[in-house]
């Protein structure tokens, strides 16, 4: 390949990997181009991109773009996949397409700078995505607005709930007050109280 050539390739695959923070380097040898074409449509399908390259070229742009620490994992034949909202998304689609096309290998993925090896791309994988981590922080900002809202309310209810007991034990008292008064009302007098007859 002349110099030019490679010039140009360099180029562009800086050009494609600008802005990237996050990459998953996988190896595909032995993988026939039927399913070369079905792990591009999948990946593709999750807005993935996968882009072969020559190591010694994507190592010159890693450098250009500040992803030099993911240049180690480039041994061998080697494909860069990223995009998607989160690599953890790349790596988790990456090892449900490896458990049916198993000439596939992920080599490892750098995230936000953080290097994981082939040993630890299951432990990548059950990171949550930007999307899950966004819920999480909005589920625990929810319930501790729920746990401030239940301690403001709370005292409240029992201010109420006592007004209400006083206000029903009230009800009660003026109840029996009146009940009492009809009934000496009614009663008739008693015989000391009569005037005596002439």
């Amino acid at each position: 390949m002349s110099k030019p050539v490679k010039e140009m390739i360099r180029r562009q695959l800086t050009a494609r990997l600008e802005g990237v923070t996050s990459v998953a380097v996988v190896d595909l040898t032995g993988i026939d181009a039927v399913a070369n074409n079905e792990i591009r449509g999948r990946l593709l399908a999750k807005d993935i991109r996968l882009n072969v390259v020559k190591n010694a070229l994507a190592k010159q742009a890693f450098k250009e773009v500040g992803l030099e620490t993911a240049s180690e994992l480039l041994t061998g034949p080697c494909a860069l996949a990223y995009g998607s909202d989160s690599i953890v998304a790349v790596v988790r689609e990456l090892r449900d397409i490896a458990k049916e096309i198993k000439q596939l290998t992920v080599k490892g993925a750098l995230l936000d700078g953080d290097l994981f090896g082939a040993e630890r791309i299951e432990e990548l994988s059950r990171f949550p995505t930007r999307e899950e981590a966004i819920a999480q922080v909005i589920g625990a900002v929810l319930a501790a607005g729920g746990d401030v809202a239940a301690c403001i309310i709370a005292p409240g209810g029992q201010i109420a709930a006592a007004l209400k007991t006083i206000e029903e034990a009230g009800d009660a008292d003026l109840a029996a007050r009146v009940d009492a008064a009809e009934s000496a009302e009614d009663s008739p007098a008693d015989e000391g109280d009569k005037p005596a007859e002439q």
